[in-house]
């Protein structure tokens, strides 16, 4: 179950399941959601994904992101995937939604009505190696110096949020 993806229409509606490689490889419109974790400081916590990863592998992006399982909110998937990717917990805030369609390396396509959420916690990491390589902290400025440097470095779905992800959340 864990490799399908919802599919959604633009209004988040479910209409139906799909393997998550034939998704990407067709570009078709599934629900998605990326965390961002601060710790106490308000300073972000960044994943780079694991190396291996069928797209995407080796960059730098933000705490957790992937897709809720069927009949799973997205809530709760982030939680499971927070948990199962860096092996922490926070007490998630949604955010916001939104969608983008993104073309990425191997001839894939990242088409996702994606849900937002935010947490606080000074838990350190312990990654799962299949899913992330290494773990960072920086301050927001510092993300939005480095985007700007090196936007090669960070995945699509990170660039394409950050900025209105740091205007939303309340950082201290």
């Amino acid at each position: 179950m864990s490799d399908q993806v919802v599919l959604v229409n633009e209004e988040d509606e479910a209409i139906g399941l799909m393997p998550k490689l034939e998704a990407h490889q067709k570009g078709v419109l599934h629900r998605a959601f990326s965390v961002f974790v601060f710790n106490s400081k308000g300073e972000m916590l960044l994943q780079r994904r694991a190396f291996g990863k069928y797209h995407s592998e080796g960059l730098w992006s933000n705490t957790c992101c992937s897709h809720p399982l069927d009949g799973e909110t997205t809530y709760l998937g982030a939680v499971r995937r927070l948990r199962e990717e860096m092996g922490i917990t926070a007490e998630l805030n949604f955010l916001f939604t939104f969608q983008y369609r993104a073309s990425l390396e191997n001839g894939l396509t990242e088409h996702e009505l994606d849900h937002v959420f935010w947490g606080v916690t000074d838990d350190l990491p312990e990654l799962n190696p299949e899913e992330a390589s290494d773990f960072r902290y920086l301050t927001t400025s510092e993300i939005r110096a480095d985007v700007a440097a090196n936007p090669g470095a960070y995945t699509e779905w990170f660039k394409i949020c950050l900025s209105e992800v740091l205007d939303k959340i309340p950082l201290p």
